[in-house]
């Protein structure tokens, strides 16, 4: 088994490096290096998701945890690199390389012309590498390299394009924004470190479930590690209100909005709390993770319902299901919460793979009032798109329906009641603003212009087929894995991960929660077929609600005001025009440069290079030290 994790890990740094260093000179053979990377992961993925699946059926131990070597040590402190396989770790490895593989082979196609061609591949490779390693670890500080790793890819991929302004001001605002979440992350870490001596976790939550540990805040220590490793995932998986960086990273290339934000790096947060289940049951905190996402899947489903960019559209989704997630292993339903992950996964990747479709149909529009009709001009584009919209709507039977009804029933049942409703509203509105997108971009009459509507036509099948590949699971994963409930294969699978959890199998019946969901779903689908099947955006109505719907409610306005500018107003004229120019430039730098040339200076007119002057310089001196002497002692 570790040769196989060793392979799985070690293959696209491997591509990395190839493409990295040789991308020049190899060309277009970097894409087939980095997707032949991608695939021997996939691969043992697989094979290792047989092993343990048999060992768990024989009764054998059904995880894999062992230390490669000691990478620190100094005193106390022991950081290890350390790898930990068990089905939590599987299910994320074959979403991370299986959606990850469709993805490159889908960017061989779209960035076919571009001049960053081997640079790109070499970033994705890359971006694999550090998303294992954050998966594969067995303690905090190696999922931390790891957590640190995506986040520098994703600032290169966002601003891949740094020509651009708006690319490179949006990486640099990912890159920030993160910053502030992973200050927290890390004070998260060092407060378990304080308490527990260990950065591992079958230490940790050893020592937790036990309760042998160093109270360092008192019976508040466990509350506020996990609300600080709480930060750093409300900064990776873009919740309020750190979620502002979300939206503007669609300036990137569309794959790796696929890739990056809707398949993997920002499910990050979730699998954090996933993973550090026990702590965040024991200090019962779930609450507050619940509260922040469903008021961030509910405030960022609102500012959907108004965008005309098709990428913001599926951004604001993103945002929206991550909060959804959230709620999930929130009100302890950890395993509903992953479900959820893995279904988003396919049908996200396979909406942002499609919407790149339709931009290499359309010369890279991305307004949609600039679309319509397009259905008959893409028909493999629009069945694909259609499958992961129905989908994430939660039309009965497709992956997304089973996956959200897991996270509302169980919020039901937990006593999350007000949590339950806002999270009806969110998915009435997701249907709804899902299928606006649809109607708008693929039906009603053509508004595309007409240089650009001679030239429409279906995008290649390397683009295509991977889009057909993904709308299978999009459309029958939830079933495959939801059949059964909280009673599901998945829910066993899974099982021995959060067993000390306290989320128990539910009592009540899923019917009425299925009927609820089906319901809320057709109404949302019904209003944008009424809305939007035979109109445009251009004919909304415009008024506050809408302008301020419109505007995203101005918080990224409001974040400028408050914060941006005043730090860039004291950076500018405090710390560089004070501290810098006259306290270290001119005080200290200058200063001395000063100093040592004046008394430089009057020592010159000591070097006359008279020997007589020399002379007396001396007895003037041997005088003094005399005196001085005979004084003292005297």
């Amino acid at each position: 088994m570790s040769s196989t994790i060793i392979l799985l890990l070690i293959s696209p740094l491997v591509g990395f490096l190839i493409n990295g260093v040789f991308g020049k000179l190899i060309g277009k053979v970097s894409s087939v290096i980095a997707c032949v990377a991608i695939l021997i992961s996939l691969v043992c993925s697989v094979l290792l998701f047989s092993e343990v699946n048999n060992k768990a059926e024989h009764g054998d131990v059904s995880y894999f945890d062992s230390s490669l070597y000691e990478w620190i040590s100094a005193g106390d402190l022991s950081v290890e690199i350390g790898i930990r396989v068990d089905s939590l770790t599987l299910v994320m490895l074959l979403v991370i390389t299986g959606v990850g593989f469709l993805i490159h082979v889908y960017s061989i196609g779209y960035m076919h012309d571009d001049h960053g061609y081997a640079r790109y591949f070499s970033y994705l490779n890359l971006f694999v590498f550090s998303m294992l390693i954050l998966v594969l670890a067995n303690n905090y500080v190696m999922m931390f390299i790891g957590w640190e790793g995506v986040g520098l890819c994703s600032y290169l991929l966002i601003g891949f394009w740094y020509e651009k302004k708006s690319a490179s001001d949006a990486g640099k605002k990912a890159f920030i924004v993160n910053r502030i979440g992973d200050f927290g992350f890390l004070l998260g870490i060092f407060t378990l470190f304080a308490a527990f001596g260990s950065f591992g976790f079958e230490k940790i939550f050893h020592d937790a479930e036990t309760g042998h540990y160093v109270k360092v805040f008192g019976e508040n220590t466990l509350k506020i590690a996990t609300l600080l490793l709480f930060v750093g995932a409300i900064g990776k998986s873009a919740q309020i209100p750190l979620y502002v960086w979300l939206p503007d990273a669609m300036e990137g290339p569309t794959p790796v909005s696929a890739l990056i934000h809707a398949a993997t790096m920002v499910t990050a947060g979730v699998y954090m709390i996933a993973r550090s289940s026990v702590l965040f049951a024991l200090a019962e905190t779930g609450v507050y993770v619940a509260w922040i996402g469903v008021l961030t899947a509910l405030l960022a489903a609102t500012m959907a319902i108004t965008a005309n960019d098709i990428k913001r559209v599926l951004a604001y989704s993103t945002v929206s299901q991550l909060g959804y997630m959230m709620v999930g292993v929130g009100v302890g339903a950890y395993v509903s919460g992953v479900f959820h992950l893995v279904t988003h996964a396919f049908f996200k990747g396979l909406m942002f793979l499609a919407a790149g479709s339709v931009m290499h149909a359309m010369s890279n529009e991305l307004d949609m009032r600039k679309m319509g009709g397009l259905k008959s001009k893409l028909p493999v584009t629009y069945w694909t798109f259609l499958a992961g919209a129905l989908a994430i709507a939660g039309f009965p039977g497709l992956s997304g329906f089973w996956s959200k009804d897991e996270i509302l029933h169980s919020a039901w049942d937990g006593g999350y009641h007000a949590v339950f409703f806002l999270g009806l509203v969110t998915a009435a509105l997701t249907a709804f603003y899902m299928f606006r997108l649809i109607f708008v971009t693929f039906h009603g009459q053509s508004r595309v212009e007409p240089h650009v509507e001679a030239h429409l036509h279906e995008s290649p099948p390397v683009m295509w087929v991977p889009l057909v590949v993904l709308a299978v699971p999009s459309l029958f994963i939830g079933l495959i894995l939801g059949w059964g409930g909280h009673d599901s294969a998945f829910h066993h699978f899974l099982g021995d991960v959060f067993h000390v959890t306290k989320h128990q199998e539910q009592a009540s019946s899923s019917f009425p929660f299925m009927l609820v969901s089906t319901i809320v779903a057709t109404f949302g689908i019904i209003s944008a077929y009424i809305l939007y099947s035979k109109s445009s955006p251009k004919d909304e109505p415009e008024n506050f609600p809408m302008e301020l719907l419109t505007n995203k409610y101005y918080i990224d306005e409001i974040y400028d005001t408050v914060f941006v500018k005043p730090i860039k107003g004291l950076s500018q004229y405090g710390l560089w025009r004070i501290v810098d120019v006259v306290v270290i430039d001119f005080l200290c730098v200058g200063g001395v440069a000063l100093f040592t040339r004046g008394v430089g200076g009057l020592l010159r007119y000591i070097q006359t290079g008279v020997v007589q002057s020399y002379i007396l310089s001396m007895v003037i001196g041997i005088v003094l030290f005399l005196g001085y002497y005979l004084f003292i002692y005297s």
